[in-house]
């Protein structure tokens, strides 16, 4: 996850402290959602760092209907935001309406907030389309010294945004999933290394590369790791991804990365 600066870090720190109280007060009076959306702006001015007057906007109309609040610079659209009360409980139905909203925008990112919780979706323009909650976090139990709760702010930071430090970590997550995971494991390119291994441990036991995908799919992983829609649409990025030249970093790349058989680049996402 990428670390927020000492000048952002700062400022969530403050703010955080600042805010806390605020929202714990509107919830125990229970407060509506118009005074819920006052605290959300001001929360994404303050805490994330947003101008208040150039880059959020309310009532943004999106095809005859509306979304709370949008977030809007270099031109575009960058994200929605769908505000309930403060005291109600966000539901799935509440996140239907806000990802609908952001398809019929082209926007990939919504946050249902009840200023309280936070839930950072991705959009998966797909046939239907649906979402996918990648950060859940509850502002009062955030502890303004943790740097791991700072970091987890940033992603959301207009500091963050720019430089696509969500999008980032959205590659990241998926690149970890145990669905890309285990069906990188029973791909072509990682079985031949297994199979070349197993050929150093044992060389006069002839293994073929099929006989080591089986039984890693049926006897080392769970089978919904590698079969349904999720495991699908791994396994297609995956080859799409098996042509690429590995990427090494750094001026001067690591032997024992030059000499080993070419891996995929399991980066990806926007």
């Amino acid at each position: 996850m990428a670390k927020a600066p000492k000048k952002v870090l700062e400022r969530l720190q403050a703010s955080v402290k600042r805010f806390q109280p605020v929202l714990a007060s509107a919830k125990s009076r229970d407060v509506g959602e118009s005074d819920t959306v006052t605290i959300v702006v001001d929360i994404l001015a303050e805490v994330f760092g947003y101008d208040k007057y150039a880059e959020i906007t309310s009532e943004h109309a999106i095809k005859g209907t509306y979304c709370d609040l949008a977030i809007k610079f270099d031109g575009s659209l960058q994200l929605l935001i769908e505000v309930k009360a403060i005291g109600l409980e966000l539901k799935e139905n509440f996140v239907k309406q806000a990802i609908d909203y952001a398809a019929n925008q082209g926007v990939d990112w919504v946050v249902l907030t009840n200023g309280v919780i936070w839930r950072v979706y991705h959009v998966k323009f797909e046939k239907p389309i649906s979402q996918e909650l990648l950060i859940e976090l509850d502002f009062t139990a955030l502890n303004p010294k943790s740097d791991k709760d700072a970091d987890c702010l940033f992603l959301l930071c207009k500091e963050g945004w720019t430089k696509s430090v969500l999008g980032d970590y959205h590659s990241q997550r998926q690149a970890l999933s145990r669905f890309f995971l285990g069906n990188l494991l029973v791909s072509d390119t990682v079985l031949q290394v297994v199979r070349r291994e197993l050929k150093r441990l044992s060389p006069d036991v002839k293994v073929e590369i099929d006989d080591i995908r089986q039984v890693i799919a049926n006897e080392v992983l769970k089978r919904e790791v590698v079969e349904g829609e999720q495991a699908e649409a791994a396994k297609k990025k995956i080859i799409r991804s098996s042509s690429r030249p590995l990427r090494i970093r750094g001026d001067r790349p690591d032997v024992s990365e030059q000499d080993s058989d070419p891996q995929p680049d399991v980066r990806g996402g926007k």
